[in-house]
């Protein structure tokens, strides 16, 4: 039995892909130190002797105590909402470090067990586009001191150092920017927008739009983008690849808020707030190279994605 090392398992993500992964016969060891996840993304799991947990800071040395065949690195704040507790912009040195310092400790581990290593980049290393739609070929139009640099620029890092192991040590890498996603398993508190727009609506509180509501997002669910990471992971031909993971069915920030407010029966009014500063004002990936070396593609169509997650939501 292979074994497989998740970095950011007991986050959204991570927690979705420790899930597949154990129902695909691997062995998974999840790290994580939960400073903006949270364990109970993981409970279901801990039972599972093909399952431990490592509460852990990905940027300390530590040692996981067996051979790792692959290494997925998700570990990273995600959120740009500064009134989130668990945005970025709350947690920037550890955003920093956890995209810098601890993607070379992942990178040396690797190097060590001959792991094939993934690295979760993002679309933020986009900045805010001057192309539409974003092709893995566009260097990005970034902000390198501003608010939400943190995050891109350290996503900008993380993909250099990768390549840099992949160059001068032919270690067996692969790049994937995501794109936005969503599903069950979001934090309520995570400040997106898909978990903000579902909390106002069944609370009915006011959908707060920050802009005119014309920026506009690709929504990718989760049990999509599980699928896309373990095919750039296990499937030949990947190494020293870049790839965009999202779904291209690009919808404007207000347009969201219309069909979350329809699936909800929501009667909360939309009231409009200032930009945040360097809020990219599109976003939408170009998949063909996904589609064509991979063969993958998003499958779940938005609306349907909005009604699991407004259920999981309903539940909590």
């Amino acid at each position: 039995m292979q074994t497989v090392l998740v970095a950011g398992g007991g986050g959204f993500i991570g927690s979705h892909l420790c899930k597949s992964l154990l129902s695909d016969n691997f062995k998974v060891i999840c790290v994580d130190n939960f400073v903006t996840s949270n364990k109970r993304n993981v409970e279901e799991l801990l039972p599972d002797k093909n399952f431990r947990l490592i509460e852990q800071d990905i940027t300390k040395s530590f040692e996981p105590g067996e051979k790792i065949d692959f290494i997925f690195h998700l570990a990273s704040p995600a959120s740009p909402n500064a009134k989130s507790p668990r945005s970025y912009i709350n947690f920037p040195v550890e955003t920093l470090l956890a995209n810098s310092q601890g993607t070379h400790m992942l990178l040396d581990l690797a190097r060590e067990n001959k792991s094939k290593f993934l690295y979760v980049s993002s679309s933020e290393i986009y900045g805010d586009p001057e192309v539409s739609p974003q092709k893995e070929d566009y260097f990005g139009n970034v902000n390198p001191n501003g608010p939400r640099s943190v995050y891109d620029e350290s996503k900008r890092f993380g993909e250099a150092i990768t390549m840099a192991y992949f160059r001068k040590f032919g270690l067996n890498i692969r790049i994937i920017r995501i794109f936005n996603t969503y599903g069950p398993k979001m934090q309520k508190d995570d400040g997106r927008v898909v978990s903000n727009f579902i909390n106002q609506a069944l609370w009915e509180k006011d959908f707060t739009i920050y802009g005119d509501g014309s920026q506009t997002r690709s929504f990718c669910y989760v049990d999509d983008m599980v699928s896309g990471l373990k095919l750039a992971m296990f499937k030949d031909g990947t190494q020293g690849k870049v790839y965009n993971l999202g779904n291209p069915d690009e919808r404007s920030v207000k347009e969201l808020a219309d069909i979350i407010k329809k699936l909800t029966g929501s009667e909360s009014k939309i009231i409009f707030e200032e930009l945040p500063f360097d809020d990219p004002k599109t976003r939408r990936p170009d998949i063909e190279r996904a589609k064509e070396e991979l063969g993958w593609e998003p499958m779940v169509r938005l609306e349907e994605g909005l009604q699991r997650t407004i259920e999981y939501f309903r539940s909590l």
